[in-house]
């Protein structure tokens, strides 16, 4: 995220979760408004990804997304098993710094799972 604002913001919401866990109360909303920074910012993946999150957490009330995998020696990808709480705070450490090539690609990574446990 670029604005002052919006990583402000993504600041609260990432102590948010990390006390009180995916269910925070308010965390739907601080979502919705973070996605409207997003909006601003002009960047369709993290705008997407933000949107999707939230209807995630609203409809299954976990955030059991599969979207992070080791390989083993024979080159073989595996699902990483993350607890929900966990892997929300990575997605939003990711979204710190949104433009960076390599977080942007696990950015995908999430809307890619996000798309296909929502769709």
């Amino acid at each position: 995220m670029k604005l002052g604002a919006a990583n402000k913001l993504l600041e609260k919401i990432i102590t948010k979760v990390e006390a009180e866990g995916i269910l925070a109360e308010g965390l739907i909303e601080e979502l919705k408004e973070l996605r409207e920074y997003a909006l601003k910012e002009q960047d369709p993946l993290v705008t997407k990804v933000i949107r999707l999150t939230y209807e995630y957490l609203t409809e299954n009330e976990a955030y059991d997304v599969k979207a992070q995998y080791e390989e083993d020696e024979d080159g073989g990808e595996y699902p990483l098993e993350i607890e929900d709480k966990e892997n929300l705070l990575y997605l939003l450490s990711l979204l710190r710094k949104a433009d960076h090539k390599i977080n942007r690609e696990e950015i995908k990574d999430y809307r890619t799972a996000l798309k296909e446990e929502l769709y």
